[in-house]
């Protein structure tokens, strides 16, 4: 079938995608790691019966690395290592991060805890060298991507419209500085972060996996299918049924990027999402969200179609004006006559 041309070779992308999948997918094992050192700092505060992990959010942020700094260098009392906190901390948290920090203060859990920090320290240095090295393949994939025309604005002399505020990097998001405007110039000045729960570290960790060049996949649903988020289909003979695609990592990562959708308050995927995990369960949402949040990108990428978020009130509307199409085709398949309620509720 080779010899004749009836196989198609699978998607490899180019090899400087490849060398920044590379590093993307190193850094994330460095990220898992470190996270797998910081449980480590945990259990060894449990251990001195030290509940400091259970009062702040972070025992890696500011705060709690100068705390547990302090407890490794002789610190005990715990007024002082309170002071070491953030205002808020001291302001809201006082009694409960006093509360946490009497321990036993053993010394064969003390040592562990050292051992925890410091490797997490050492994940840390792995993490920032990685970062380098991403901002190298960056630099040399922008060397090869014909830079966009300037729109009109700006070629007559005007002043461009002031950008808009950009979503929060995350935590695990690489120390780069100018990432965003990187990626837009990779993407040929197309802002794919402007769709909904798209930051510019998802978007770069896409691009490790598919590329700058979505032609590749003739069609939206090419490309959906291609992802594992579109349902596939076994045909044996005559019997014919639907079965389940495998997900690669790009469609993992856009199920992971859809899960922050759940809370949100005013955007219309959000209230897909919401409305398919009431009718099929929360996995089936994420999996149908994921695949129209890849339609988006495919089209913005393929096409230039630019996303306008339309409101998660304009979303519900449409969904009623569905409901109402529905139902007046279903009467008339009944023979019957929809009419509207002009009754107004009772007042009590």
């Amino acid at each position: 079938m080779h010899a004749h041309g009836l196989l198609r070779g699978g998607f490899v992308p180019p090899a400087q995608i490849r060398c920044l999948q590379d590093y993307l997918r190193l850094r994330q094992d460095h990220i898992s790691l470190a996270a797998s050192h910081v449980q480590h700092m945990q259990k060894a505060l449990e251990r001195m019966n030290v509940k400091l992990h259970d009062v702040i959010s972070n025992l890696v942020g500011k705060s709690g690395l100068a705390v547990v700094e302090a407890i490794l260098a002789g610190e005990r009392d715990p007024e002082r290592l309170l002071g070491l906190c953030d205002v808020q901390i001291q302001k809201q948290k006082a009694g409960r991060v006093k509360e946490a920090l009497r321990g036993t203060w053993s010394e064969e859990h003390l040592f562990a805890l050292r051992q925890a920090l410091e490797s997490w320290r050492h994940y840390q240095g792995q993490i920032q060298a990685c970062d380098q090295q991403i901002k190298g393949a960056l630099d040399r994939l922008e060397a090869t991507v014909t830079p966009p025309p300037l729109p009109p604005s700006q070629t007559e002399g005007t002043h461009p419209a002031p950008a808009k505020p950009k979503k929060q990097p995350g935590v695990n998001a690489p120390a780069i500085e100018g990432l965003g405007g990187l990626l837009v110039r990779l993407w040929g000045g197309k802002d794919l972060t402007v769709l909904p729960a798209c930051t510019t570290y998802s978007m770069l960790q896409l691009i490790g996996e598919i590329g700058l060049d979505l032609s590749v996949w003739p069609t939206a649903k090419h490309f959906t299918a291609w992802l594992g988020l579109a349902p596939g289909s076994y045909q044996s003979g005559k019997r014919c049924r639907g079965t389940g695609r495998k997900r690669n990592r790009a469609g993992r990562l856009l199920c992971v990027i859809v899960r922050s959708l759940a809370r949100s308050k005013d955007t219309a995927l959000g209230g897909f999402y919401r409305r398919m995990a009431a009718r099929r369960g929360g996995l089936v949402a994420i999996i149908a969200t994921a695949r129209k949040l890849a339609v988006l990108i495919w089209q913005a990428m393929v096409n230039g179609l630019a996303y306008v978020e339309e409101g998660l009130k304009r979303y519900e509307a449409r969904v009623l004006e569905t409901k109402h199409r529905n139902l007046q085709r279903l009467a008339k398949q009944l023979g019957l006559l929809v009419l509207p309620n002009l009754r107004t509720p009772a007042t009590h």
